[in-house]
């Protein structure tokens, strides 16, 4: 026997139980840490779980903010700046990058309270971190302002890719589960991943078969 809840039921909800609720319905989610830092060189460190994929010629992913009352750091730095990273977050440092949803104020590195190092590659502007397992370096390339709940999605290209060398697959499949890549579902809560099998590219009147 299914629970039914219903628009007006979800919309009656007292505030953070309704948070909680609509944020576990897309299931589970990629969560990553978003590295930056402004003109004056003040690095900010943001926990992001609304990434997606946008393309792959060329590599494109988006994420969703939600400008308001409260300054965006995250945000902000990538307009003034056009640079940010992308960081995968595993089982060492789940608790750390949680840490950084907290409000600090500008002055204050999420990188400094949480003990994460910032770390520089081939003169790219913004900082990765140094504990994460996968790293993307980003390029802002479009804004659009989505008006129906007032979110913005910022779209990036990415520039380059650090990983595990153990992690790459002749094919191009980059195994995120022995890069212990985590996962996650609602705001607060956090996965590991076991992976049931990987299918080949389905097409009319074939069989599907295992690639593991």
């Amino acid at each position: 026997m299914k629970k039914h809840i219903s628009f007006e039921a979800i919309m009656n909800m007292e505030k953070q139980e309704r948070v909680h609720f609509a944020n576990s319905l897309s299931g589970f989610k990629s969560v990553c840490l978003i590295g930056t830092q402004n003109k004056l060189n003040q690095t900010n460190l943001a926990i992001i779980d609304s990434l997606v994929h946008i393309g792959s010629n060329p590599p494109l992913f988006g994420m969703l903010f939600r400008p308001g009352v409260v300054e965006r750091h995250t945000l902000e730095n990538i307009l003034e700046t056009g640079f940010y990273t992308i960081n995968h977050i595993n089982e060492n440092i789940y608790k750390q990058a949680h840490q950084t949803s907290a409000r600090y104020d500008r002055e204050i590195s999420e990188f400094d309270v949480t003990g994460l190092n910032p770390e520089y590659k081939s003169s790219f502007f913004a900082p990765f971190v140094s504990e994460s397992h996968v790293q993307l370096a980003m390029k802002f390339k479009e804004k659009i302002d989505i008006t129906i709940n007032n979110t913005v999605l910022i779209i990036g290209e990415v520039k380059d890719v650090y990983f595990p060398e153990n992690c790459f697959r002749e094919d191009g499949f980059l195994d995120l589960e022995k890069a212990q890549t985590i996962t996650c579902s609602g705001l607060d809560s956090y996965h590991k991943t076991v992976q049931l099998d990987r299918l080949s590219y389905a097409k009319p009147n074939k069989t599907i078969t295992s690639l593991l």
